[in-house]
């Protein structure tokens, strides 16, 4: 007996076993190792098998051969709207499937489900988010299988590619289409995915799913082509020349070195699993025995077609069967050569996430009144320091990031505007096409408001306006037209800048609430953010927009009042800048009616002074018919009434913005903020820092950090295992 338990068979069958089990604990390693890094999005490289295709390639009817049994929401259109991560282990003492579908909310929590449950749960998924407006999602539905034909596999089904039609009426399809292209090329990125590129063509030149995939791996040399539904394709050639270009497609055509050097094809039988009418197979045992016959039958009709017996290298490349081995070995190889890649990986994430337990245990004992008054009182000094840098200015917040050009500041703040709806071109202001921020976006911003308003002349005046102006005195009938021009040129100022007023109040205003945000910035840079405390700096943004709005209304109110007193009462001091150019103007007025008056002759240049005066009162105090002389005199009073309204305008405008919207942000904001600040302490510390449910939050993140680092361990702990069984086996195999 003892001689019979120590033969070369039973040792050959404990080496196999042996074998088997050392493979099923490193399969089981990364199986833990993926949804560790799916769950705490870890950036660890478990390798898997990624399948790529089009709705129409048969891509989740393969999956189900290739798992040897049928669990998928198989059919026409879209079926797969979340990928479908499966972590396959092979168990022969399982007769039927065992499945465990990992929780969505918590994947570490895993519940047994029947075929039918996992059937039905992968339904619902699907029609759930069919209606909603982004019909996929990125998250994967993880579930492992344990079964007598499982292999041993981690395959990620991802959801089908579309390719609509390039009309209008396809809008939608062609949308949908971009979301799971998009989906698709973002699993790709993952290095240490293989992508199981499957094409349903018996024409290599049509790269359907390869023009996707050749985008993120280009020389497909992490990539293995399939050309699914072999059983439909074989009747569709007529010469033999063709089946041989179809199974060994020249290099021209299949650029890049993909793996396996040559493609694979497998036909999987169709019907479903099941008891009903519609039900073509009864068990999955009947569905694997079908496609190991459809193997056989797709051999025999590439022989028949070709007239010869087919390669052992060509025989490799055809079913399922020598997909699913191909498949195994390569992912078992990767497996193997990533294990020792892993382990420091393991240990760096170990360390991060004990020092991240440090940091929360250190952030919970500092939830105590006293502390939480130093941080925001800190935090106050430090947000005001920001603040004053970027008005005096900096180049520490990048530009590309929180800068406007002068066309960007018009659209978010808004343009000048004047009365004719047109705007200054942008180009024509300094520093345009400069992204600016604060102290210098502030500054660019009043430079063209003075460029804008300096330039502005005085709106066209018509003869039914000087009428209408003059009107009628209340003890004479006579015309005074020093009257109608300032009636005239009020009306026209008031009109003409108030607009403008509002606009500069808008601008300005938009210029410093964009401090807030860049000021965060800088905190953030610097390790001075009190992350963790939104209730906190949620109150300091709001104090500090509701102080920036408040100073922009008073500033503004307080240049509205200086509009509407040099626009209600005109003080001939403040216009009287052109007198000069007005007095040359009405001297050759004088001189020009005095020729239409009295004429050319000679004789008449000796007439007084009282007589002129006398004609030119008769010209335009006692008539009222609108000679031109008067009209000129009216026009030229208006515009020297209106440049003398624009340049007090101009320059009590700035002035006024510069000290009571600019100085206060310095002078009287530090006060402010530290009397709300104090005021809150007092009132509602809680409320203010959110005490309750900052301890909650923290001690959640703490239990989650805890048991990411047990997870951690323990997985450290199975790969330097497996590390140490490996190094042994390759001494052995050495010695």
């Amino acid at each position: 007996m003892a001689g019979e338990e120590s033969s070369p068979e039973s040792a050959t069958g404990n080496k196999k076993m042996d074998e088997l089990e050392g493979q099923w604990r490193l399969y089981e390693a990364y199986n833990e190792l993926h949804g560790l890094a799916q769950e705490f999005d870890t950036p660890f490289d478990a390798p898997a098998v990624l399948v790529v295709g089009h709705q129409t390639d048969g891509k989740s009817a393969l999956v189900e051969a290739l798992m040897g049994f049928q669990f998928n929401h198989v059919g026409g259109g879209t079926k797969t709207r979340r990928p479908i991560t499966l972590h396959m282990k092979y168990n022969p003492e399982c007769d039927s499937p065992l499945c465990h579908l990992l929780s969505d909310s918590d994947p570490s929590v895993s519940h047994e489900k029947s075929l039918q449950e996992i059937q039905a749960y992968i339904e619902a998924e699907n029609m759930r988010l069919e209606k909603e407006t982004c019909q996929f999602s990125a998250k994967e539905i993880i579930i492992r299988i344990e079964y007598k034909y499982c292999p041993n596999l981690t395959i990620i089904d991802t959801p089908g590619l579309v390719a609509p039609a390039p009309s209008r009426k396809n809008r939608a399809l062609q949308a949908q289409a971009r979301a799971v292209e998009s989906l698709v090329r973002a699993k790709m990125q993952h290095r240490e995915f293989i992508i199981l590129c499957l094409e349903d063509c018996n024409d290599w030149s049509n790269a359907t799913t390869r023009r996707v995939v050749m985008q993120i791996d280009p020389e497909l040399s992490r990539t293995v082509v399939v050309a699914t539904k072999l059983d439909t394709k074989i009747p569709q050639f007529a010469r033999a020349s063709d089946v041989e270009v179809f199974l060994s497609p020249p290099a021209s055509t299949l650029d890049g070195f993909m793996l396996g050097d040559s493609p694979f094809f497998t036909s999987v039988p169709s019907g479903r699993v099941g008891f009903g009418p519609e039900s073509v197979f009864r068990s999955n045992d009947e569905f694997k025995q079908a496609i190991s016959s459809r193997e056989v039958e797709d051999l025999v009709a590439l022989e028949e077609k070709l007239g010869r017996a087919l390669s052992k290298h060509e025989r490799s490349r055809i079913g399922v069967s020598s997909l699913r081995l191909f498949l195994e070995e390569l992912l078992l190889k990767r497996y193997m050569d990533s294990v020792p890649s892993i382990i420091p990986l393991l240990e760096k994430e170990y360390r991060s996430s004990t020092r991240k337990l440090s940091e929360l245990d250190q952030q919970l004992s500092s939830l105590n009144e006293a502390k939480l008054k130093e941080k925001g009182r800190t935090f106050h000094d430090l947000f005001l320091t920001k603040l004053s840098l970027l008005l005096k200015g900096t180049v520490i917040a990048p530009p590309d990031k929180f800068g406007e050009t002068l066309q960007d500041e018009r659209v978010n703040g808004g343009a000048f505007i004047g009365s004719d709806g047109l705007q200054f071109p942008h180009k024509l202001i300094p520093n345009a096409g400069m992204r600016l921020y604060g102290g210098a976006q502030y500054h660019r911003a009043m430079a063209e408001f003075r460029f804008v308003v300096g330039g502005i002349k005085c709106p066209p005046i018509t003869r039914e306006e000087i009428v209408n102006a003059c009107g009628v005195e209340d003890i004479h009938d006579g015309t005074n037209y020093s009257r109608t021009a300032c009636v005239i040129a009020v009306a026209k100022a008031r009109d003409t800048f108030e607009p403008f007023l509002h606009q500069l109040g808008c601008r300005l205003l938009h210029i410093l609430k964009r401090l807030l945000p860049i000021a965060v910035y800088l905190l953030q840079k610097e390790g001075e953010y009190l992350s963790g405390h939104d209730v906190f700096l949620r109150r300091v943004a709001d104090a500090f927009n509701n102080f920036a709005e408040s100073t922009e209304i008073s500033c503004r109110e307080k240049c509205m009042e200086d509009l509407v007193s040099t626009t209600r009462y005109v003080t001939w001091s403040l216009h009287n800048k052109n007198r000069a150019g007005l007095r040359q103007f009405l001297d050759s007025f004088g001189g020009s009616e005095q020729s239409a008056i009295i004429g050319n002759d000679s004789n008449t240049s000796t007439q007084t002074t009282e007589t002129r005066l006398a004609d030119l009162l008769d010209s335009t105090l006692w008539n009222r018919r609108l000679a031109p002389s008067s009209e000129r005199i009216v026009y030229a009073l208006v515009q020297q009434i209106f440049h003398g309204i624009r340049e007090y305008f101009l320059a009590s405008t700035e002035l006024k913005f510069n000290c009571f919207l600019l100085m206060p942000v310095v002078d009287k904001l530090p006060a402010m903020l530290r009397e709300d600040l104090e005021s809150a302490f007092e009132d509602d510390l809680d409320n203010v820092f959110d005490i309750t449910n900052l301890r909650h939050s923290v001690g959640q993140q703490k239990r989650q950090t805890e048991i990411e680092l047990k997870r951690v361990q323990k997985l450290k702990e199975k790969f330097r295992y497996i590390h140490e069984q490996l190094n042994s086996q390759q001494a052995m195999f050495g010695q």
